[in-house]
């Protein structure tokens, strides 16, 4: 049986809900180990090192929130930079730093991104691949979670959601999804790769 370790974040900045952490916390299964990463640089890494050490799974999939998406977004590629004005929630910034010295540029996602964007689409709720993850925690997590597992048989990759309804008033005038249709996503995510 595929032991899968998906993984949402907690509510950044002053931001009272992360969509990815609300979607987490819907999904069980025998199979499947849930959890939520801080939005801090050094223990967001730690903690998805720790996840996948201990549960050695066969399929990673992190989950972030998105602002101004309007359907799933599973990214292709991973890129060897933290590069954000915004600071995490420990008040760090970090500009033109390498995710991983002397690291490639890049990696692209071990998981089957255009079956998943067609088991989402299938499933009634809007999904494309997405080319950039940016260069803040979630491409962080992305890129940390493709260079420990190069050269292995472990898939894994980065997917964005958009805000969530809820969010509409901490986030005005830009696109949401219910989450219960981001769920609807995310199962549908988790038959491809099981």
């Amino acid at each position: 049986m595929t032991k899968v370790l998906l993984t949402g974040f907690e509510p950044f900045g002053k931001a009272t809900l992360n969509p990815s952490g609300e979607i987490v916390k819907q999904i069980s299964g025998d199979n499947i180990v849930t959890a939520i990463l801080p939005v801090a640089y050094a223990q967001s890494a730690e903690r998805l090192l720790a996840l996948i050490a201990e549960h050695k799974p066969d399929v990673v999939i992190c989950l972030g929130q998105a602002e101004g998406r309007t359907h799933i977004s599973p990214e292709r590629i991973a890129i060897n930079l933290d590069d954000a004005r915004l600071a995490d929630n420990e008040g760090v910034i970090r500009n033109d730093v390498p995710i991983v010295a002397g690291g490639p540029v890049a990696y692209e996602s071990t998981l089957p991104i255009k079956e998943i964007v067609k088991a989402i689409n299938d499933a009634g709720v809007p999904a494309a691949v997405s080319l950039s993850a940016g260069a803040f925690l979630c491409n962080h997590v992305f890129y940390v979670a493709q260079d420990y597992f190069k050269g292995t048989r472990v898939r894994s990759g980065f997917v964005h959601v958009p805000l969530m309804d809820e969010q509409a008033g901490e986030f005005p005038g830009l696109p949401t999804m219910p989450l219960d249709q981001m769920v609807i996503a995310v199962r549908a995510m988790l038959e491809i790769v099981s």
